[in-house]
């Protein structure tokens, strides 16, 4: 008997082993090419670690130390050579969310549940799976937390006075629009340079990390010109300097009910970002990630990172796309990028506290849009078919008036009913006229012998079922048979073109059999492949209707 193993523990090596086992000759000269990838990287990740966690509603703090101890496990245990860990911009709108409605222990704890759900789905094998989550519906989500995450920052873009931006995305509008009367003309002034010194840079200077180059020189300007506006440490009272002491959350079993749907969102909406990331990795060096493995070192990135009262973490694109084009050739560059991180919190913290809240802000406008791929979208919807369409808008408006989890469920159920519709527009049943069936069965030749003419005055009815036969192909065999203007002496059902069938469309043909045992009709099953007579074996039919009645060929179905 074959045995059911969950998982392959040969396929869960970190890619880190391959600097010990011989399959990567790692030279000091690679790991020169890591470390200076992984010090870029760094100090790319630095404003942006702080931007999305001041955005989710956390701490920059928080957003450091989940690029830090998060960043690291995913590195060092993932399944990916190249792939870079940490906050995302995805995140921001789940994380405010649950912030909202459970507090920070409740994040802890969804961030540490889904930690565990990450590595669960890992070991049982489901990495390659959920790389088939619907292209419409991510696009429409994606795009939408762009248009979130960019309404978010408008409040300290232009520095207005608002205690508390709403969730709500209409009343945030109407909020901003009532608290323009104390916009402060600095603040748009250090959010507009940013923005414009970053596209400037990536129109003439791509190869400058525009996000880094923009907030250094606009911060300058502020601190010294001794520009009055918002900072760092005006708002959260610094950076520490000390590393956090790890905390296991108080997770009760109230607790776990009442955060376990966020906990879903997060492991899953973790497991598509990073093993997209994944992907668009292997696409830029011709490499080959496992995913099974980079889901539990996201996991376990985001046990730890729930432990030390980080925020979720997941594989960061960009991050990751700037390691590649800095030269990294192994999950080291990931790691410097973490000791990166970690030096500037401890000796350099004093002066990212003076970045201007209005600069990140600005940051995060330019991450939302380059998120949202507008000229994608809107490309998408002049060019693809309307149910693609209507499954992409609906999940896009959905993620920005109601909520992401809520979105990309209904998302997903739309795109499984368009999927189901095609399924049965491609399937089909066809009835065989007499000449058909002795050209498919005996060829030209011979279509004027004694055999054929016998056998054109029997009375049969022979059907081909094209594509899988599940529930819509057995409605529609049940149609097709209610519609038979006589009632033959034997029934064929040609299976040649079925590559599966499930449940119910055996009780289809369990139902076609008892209605032709009533009305005395011999029923034949020709030509099914393998996973049909399997399938029909092992539910007890061909017993039902007689192992003689199950044929190989066509031929042999007529002559019987």
């Amino acid at each position: 008997m074959r045995q059911f193993k969950l998982f392959n523990t040969k396929d869960l090596i970190p890619r880190t082993v391959e600097l010990f086992n011989g399959r990567l000759a790692y030279t000091p000269r690679l790991f020169g090419k890591d470390c200076v990838s992984g010090i870029i990287v760094g100090i790319v990740a630095l404003p942006l670690a702080m931007a999305f966690s001041i955005a989710a509603g956390g701490t920059p703090a928080q957003g450091l130390w989940t690029a830090i101890i998060a960043g690291f496990f995913i590195s060092a245990l993932g399944g990916s050579r190249y792939q870079i860990g940490g906050p995302t911009g995805a995140f921001v709108v789940i994380i405010f969310a649950v912030i909202g409605k459970h507090g920070m222990g409740g994040l802890l704890a969804a961030t540490v549940i889904a930690g565990l759900l990450l590595c669960v789905m890992g070991l049982c094998g489901l990495g390659k799976f959920i790389k088939y989550i619907p292209y419409p519906v991510t696009t429409g989500f994606t795009a939408g937390i762009g248009v979130i995450i960019f309404s978010q920052q408008v409040k300290d873009f232009l520095g207005l006075d608002i205690a508390v931006s709403s969730p709500e995305f209409f009343t945030r509008w109407v909020e901003y629009f009532h608290a323009l009367g104390t916009l402060e003309m600095p603040a748009l002034a250090a959010g507009a340079g940013t923005v414009i010194i970053i596209i400037i840079l990536r129109v003439f200077f791509p190869q400058v990390p525009g996000a880094v180059a923009a907030v250094f020189f606009v911060t300058l300007i502020i601190y010294f010109g001794g520009v009055d506006v918002e900072t760092i440490a005006s708002r959260f009272g610094g950076i520490p300097r000390a590393i956090p002491l790890p905390v296991i959350p108080p997770i009760s079993w109230e607790v776990i009910v009442d955060v376990f749907p966020d906990a879903v969102t997060i492991a899953l909406l973790a497991a598509i970002e990073s093993l997209l990331s994944a992907v668009v990795a292997d696409s830029m060096t011709g490499d080959n990630h496992n995913s099974n493995t980079e889901l539990i070192a996201q996991g376990i990135g985001n046990i730890a990172a729930g432990i030390f009262g980080g925020i979720p973490a997941t594989g960061a694109i960009a991050r990751t796309a700037t390691n590649i084009k800095s030269g990294a050739v192994s999950p080291v560059s990931g790691i410097v990028h973490t000791a990166t991180l970690m030096f500037f919190v401890l000796f350099v913290a004093p002066a990212a506290e003076q970045i201007p809240l209005a600069c990140l802000s600005a940051v995060l406008m330019v991450v939302s849009w380059d998120m949202s791929n507008m000229p994608r979208f809107i490309r998408i919807v002049r060019t693809a078919t309307k149910s693609d369409v209507s499954v992409m808008v609906t999940t896009f408006v959905l993620t920005v008036v109601v909520d992401l989890t809520f979105a990309v469920g209904v998302g997903f159920v739309l795109a499984l009913f368009l999927f189901m519709r095609r399924m049965i527009e491609v399937a089909g049943i066809k009835a065989e006229n007499d000449e058909v069936i002795h050209q498919l069965a005996f060829g030209h030749d011979n279509k004027d012998s004694e055999f054929i003419r016998n056998l054109a005055k029997q009375d049969i009815e022979v059907y081909e079922i094209n594509g899988p036969f599940f529930f819509g192909v057995a409605d529609m065999l049940q149609n097709t048979l209610r519609r038979m203007s006589k009632t033959p002496k034997k029934i064929v059902l040609r299976m040649r073109s079925v590559p599966a069938i499930d449940s119910t469309g055996i009780a289809a043909l369990e139902s076609l059999f008892l209605n032709c045992k009533k009305k005395k009709i011999a029923l034949v099953i020709a030509e099914a492949h393998d996973q049909p007579r399997s399938a029909l074996a092992k539910s007890g039919f061909f017993d039902l209707i007689g192992e003689g009645n199950v044929v190989s060929s066509l031929e042999a179905a007529l002559a019987l």
